[in-house]
């Protein structure tokens, strides 16, 4: 499978893209917030030879410049990429806040031949923004469990790495994945900036899309799925953010029949702890 990475230009500045090659319909990439393109490798490795896999760095993340300035911009970019990129009615597969991202693509009236959403879920009602604020953690304990916006030296990065890596087989996230790709994706987490290498997002990214308006006509509530009519496949991941949801996941489900679920033995990260069962659900549901 012939990979290579480069930053794109777009309608919307530059962006950090990997494209993992590979024939069949098109299929896009969206990874979670505190994660970066890296993540996707083993489910676009489990998935050769079925699609033209690309993933890229969200604004805020990875190698992307570009920051958030409003809290649409990150979903909204997955049109902007399509065009840059050339894809044609794509499957988009996203995870966690990814899988939010394409479903509120979709839900837009956003191109696209189908979504794949990995333990990404909206399943409450609309909140207030001082509700949405309470329910996010708070920016020391976003510090404490992932150092956001901390401008580190090439040697303190290395050092952080490891410790992450040591950490990770007793880490609620990270346990049971590859060791190298914890690494990788850690790594790529760290971007160049004056007086060393900065943990990416910062705090001021995560305030400003953390916060969307209840008022508009795409927003991360219940009612998004009733706007989505294109197939959509929803993982579940029984020891992930929604573990104690699949009742109501399954009532999203049911509302149409080109809807599918799979519910995965494995934590929130399900597309690097079992690529394998999410690649042979997206070839049966899609293909």
């Amino acid at each position: 499978m012939a990979v290579h990475s480069e930053l794109i230009s777009t309608n919307a500045g530059p962006f950090a893209i990997r494209d993992f090659g590979g024939r069949g319909p098109d299929l896009l990439f969206v990874h979670g917030t505190g994660h970066n393109l890296e993540v996707w490798s083993p489910l676009a490795q489990a998935l050769r030879g079925c699609f033209r896999m690309v993933a890229f760095d969200m604004r805020g993340h990875g190698q992307t410049p570009a920051q958030s300035t409003g809290p649409e911009q990150y979903w909204r970019d997955i049109e902007v990429l399509m065009a840059a990129l050339g894809l044609r009615q794509p499957l988009l597969v996203g995870h966690s806040t990814g899988g939010y991202a394409v479903s509120a693509h979709a839900a837009s009236g956003g191109t696209c031949g189908g979504i794949v959403v990995l333990d990404g879920f909206t399943l409450d009602g609309r909140k207030t923004p001082e509700e949405l604020k309470g329910w996010y953690l708070p920016r020391e304990q976003l510090w404490g469990l992932f150092r956001y916006g901390w401008v580190a030296s090439a040697e303190e990065v290395e050092r952080y790495i490891d410790d992450v890596c040591r950490q990770a087989p007793d880490d609620w996230l990270n346990a049971g994945i590859d060791l190298a790709l914890v690494a990788a994706f850690t790594r790529r987490s760290f971007m160049a900036c004056p007086g060393g290498f900065v943990r990416r997002p910062v705090m001021d990214e995560i305030a400003v899309v953390s916060v969307p308006d209840p008022a508009a006509a795409v927003y991360p509530s219940m009612d998004l799925y009733d706007a989505i009519t294109v197939p959509a496949g929803f993982v579940l991941a029984s020891g992930g953010l929604y573990g104690n949801r699949e009742a109501d996941l399954q009532r999203v489900v049911a509302a149409r029949p080109n809807r599918h679920v799979l519910k995965c033995e494995c934590g929130h990260n399900v597309h690097m702890q079992k690529p394998a069962e999410v690649a042979a659900f997206i070839r049966s549901t899609f293909l």
